[in-house]
């Protein structure tokens, strides 16, 4: 049995957004009691990652960390048809990742206690940005 959710998210510009509620309303709707929960993010300036979901900090720290690895307007882009943080944008995307897949035990995500599943928006202003879930048993 599969089945197949989408939801968008509004982003508010570079940081990481939690999206564990959205994601568990969906495995809930699945009912599904043992299974496998695969995210697809539509985009390619914005990821998906797992993280510590307890201290703020860690989001913050790991924003910071991004953007000294891939700084905005560095000189070696050629591609920044949208403004400075266009191809910095798309290298983050790249290193991080579009899909991730997490076990279902007894009906929930099978989650760490500290893990949180994050939208990770690296574009400087705000978009709309879609996600599908996919449930399989």
């Amino acid at each position: 049995m599969m089945k197949q959710y989408q939801f968008e998210i509004s982003t508010r510009g570079r940081g990481l957004i939690s999206i564990s509620t959205e994601v568990a309303k969906c495995v809930a709707a699945a009912s599904v009691q043992t299974g496998l929960c695969n995210l697809f993010l539509h985009h390619t300036s914005a990821s998906l990652s797992l993280c510590e979901n307890h201290d703020p900090l860690v989001l913050t720290d790991l924003e910071a960390f991004m953007l000294r690895l891939i700084p905005d307007a560095d000189p070696l882009y050629e591609h920044t048809e949208e403004g400075e943080d266009d191809m910095p944008s798309h290298v983050r995307s790249v290193m991080t990742q579009n899909s991730i897949s997490i076990p279902i035990t007894a009906g929930k995500l099978a989650l760490g206690t500290w893990q949180g599943i994050y939208l990770w928006e690296h574009r400087l202003r705000g978009h709309l940005r879609k996600i599908t879930v996919t449930i399989m048993a």
